[in-house]
């Protein structure tokens, strides 16, 4: 692999945005439910019910999205309606009608009739509460999921099965350990490491990145080639982390940082890679 000295403007020029969907299977099946209300001029226990009997735990989302609560607010509220205990699907099961009296007691119906009196498509504003709540945090681990497998495509090309993912390699003095994405040949004596990290995902906020990174060329043998790969657009509001990376990558802590459309690029550099560690 050939040595690189990169520049901040460098990466900043091949960042891609990373596109996903705030949708999963059980947003799907929530908006399923939602779609599937009937126009009526009043609710009452049976449209409440209904909610819950074909998919239990995504009715009870769309419940919780009437009432405009959040998880935490809406599951302390719902076991104090039901006289406490459990406020499951086999609490439903078991004691239905004491169930659905309860979702009444906490104003579903009256909910439902005033968003549907509402002139926007009330089914619309609760898509968007779901968007909003459940969407964003999908969306945000879609987008290192997305990244990762990325990756994981090229390092499965290049090295077959010899590899550790998502895994914690051991250290230069084999006395500790610390997470990485991936470990070539093994997590036990790695000779190549790759982090991935995509801006914006659930869980790694930017200042993450670079004491993730600095813990790992901590731990690493130095004859260990470390590859970085990020990708997201919004690293333009964060320009000076990126460049304490490129400073890293300058330095030659870092071996590389790639993006996503530099896919190319790395495979070459982890076929070379391949070559010089022998594997």
């Amino acid at each position: 692999m050939r040595r690189h000295r990169q520049t901040a403007d460098e990466i900043l020029s091949a960042l891609t945005a990373v596109e996903t969907s705030w949708r999963d299977a059980h947003s799907d099946a929530v908006i399923g439910i939602i779609q599937s209300i009937p126009d009526r001029d009043a609710y009452g226990p049976a449209d409440v019910e209904a909610l819950l009997a074909t998919d239990f735990t995504a009715g009870l989302t769309a419940v919780r999205l009437l009432l405009d609560m959040s998880k935490d607010e809406f599951e302390p509220a719902l076991r104090l309606a039901v006289g406490g205990g459990a406020i499951g699907v086999k609490r439903f099961g078991s004691h239905r009608s004491d169930y659905v009296k309860a979702l009444l007691d906490l104003g579903v119906a009256e909910a439902l009739q005033a968003l549907h009196s509402t002139p926007v498509t009330w089914r619309d504003i609760l898509v968007e509460r779901l968007k909003g709540g459940r969407g964003s945090a999908i969306k945000g681990q879609a987008r290192g999921r997305s990244l990762e497998d990325f990756a994981e495509v090229l390092v499965r090309r290049v090295f077959g099965k010899r590899f550790d993912a998502r895994c914690r390699f051991v250290g230069a003095k084999g006395t500790s350990t610390e997470k990485a994405d991936f470990a070539i040949p093994s997590r036990n004596d790695p000779g190549i490491l790759i982090e991935v990290k995509a801006y914006g995902a659930t869980g790694s906020k930017q200042t993450d990145v670079l004491g993730d990174i600095a813990r790992i060329v901590e731990q690493k043998r130095h004859d260990t080639d470390l590859l970085l790969i990020t990708d997201g657009t919004t690293w333009r509001a964060r320009q000076n982390d990126l460049r304490k990376l490129v400073a890293m990558q300058n330095e030659g802590l870092i071996a590389r940082i790639y993006t996503r459309s530099m896919g190319e690029e790395l495979e070459r550099d982890l076929q070379d890679l391949k070559s010089e560690h022998a594997l």
